[in-house]
């Protein structure tokens, strides 16, 4: 069996080897462009989800006061 291998059976190989490399090193850059663009849209979902907090963390805080005011609050 070992007397069949020949340089050029491996030099195809090594040929097929490297198309196939460079196919999978082209969809990890792919790849890797998706994830960065997933992970600004997650960012810009967090930074819309800190300011709805700070809103309603002021809408809560004038409530407080307003009850407070009308002598509404339980404690």
């Amino acid at each position: 069996m070992a007397d069949n291998v020949t340089n050029e059976l491996i030099y195809e190989t090594l040929k097929a080897m490297q198309t196939k490399l460079v196919s999978l090193g082209d969809d990890v850059t792919d790849i890797k462009a998706d994830m960065r663009g997933l992970k600004a849209h997650m960012a810009g979902f967090m930074q819309t989800e800190l300011s709805q907090d700070g809103a309603i963390s002021s809408i809560q805080s004038r409530l407080d006061r307003i009850e407070k005011r009308l002598e509404l609050s339980d404690s």
